[in-house]
């Protein structure tokens, strides 16, 4: 359950008001939307996500850009991003329980996994072996993806959205991220 409430459709500002219109038409209200919306200023920072989303797909695919979101997602521990791509992975025929991956996709993989567990640690290794199939200009887009999915998979945990309708019949294919349990040793 959400962490805060949540203001109605005529309870928000001009502007929100006007994009909470704009998305409706399109069919695009998602839990995550209709909390940013309250804030116009968060509103706008995070929809900035889907302009990295699009440099991202252009650069790597659709398909590895997926795997890639949703292994900076688990990692992260976020339910709500996580069952948003576990059902985009489904979508594109995949098993998110059983990924095989091509070289690029499992360094995707990695780099997702190890943004989050300590961006500080990211290995010259990882790097290099990204830079075999991607420009300096490429591996930016795709750091800043994942920073800005990471933003994401926080704002979402940290006030606790509530899981979309849509993804609820996939809520036990979630498995939490463990690997920080071994940090509170």
């Amino acid at each position: 359950m959400a962490r805060v409430n949540l203001k109605q459709p005529g309870e928000l500002s001009a502007e929100s008001q006007k994009a909470y219109d704009e998305l409706n038409a399109k069919g695009k209200i998602t839990n995550m939307k209709l909390v940013m919306l309250q804030d116009y200023g968060t509103y706008l920072a995070f929809m900035g996500w889907y302009d990295s989303w699009a440099s991202l797909e252009k650069t790597v695919g659709l398909r590895a850009a997926t795997i890639y979101a949703h292994s900076v997602s688990t990692t992260n521990g976020c339910l709500l991003c996580s069952l948003f791509f576990i059902s985009d992975l489904k979508e594109l025929g995949l098993d998110p329980e059983n990924l095989v991956l091509d070289e690029k996709e499992e360094l995707l993989r990695q780099l997702g996994q190890q943004i989050v567990k300590d961006p500080t640690k990211v290995s010259d290794e990882l790097l290099n072996g990204l830079k075999k199939y991607y420009t300096d200009t490429e591996i930016i887009i795709i750091v800043g993806f994942g920073a800005q999915m990471q933003a994401t998979n926080n704002f979402n945990s940290v006030l606790g959205v509530d899981v979309d309708d849509r993804l609820l019949p996939l809520k036990g294919e979630f498995k939490p991220a463990t690997w920080r349990e071994a940090l509170y040793k």
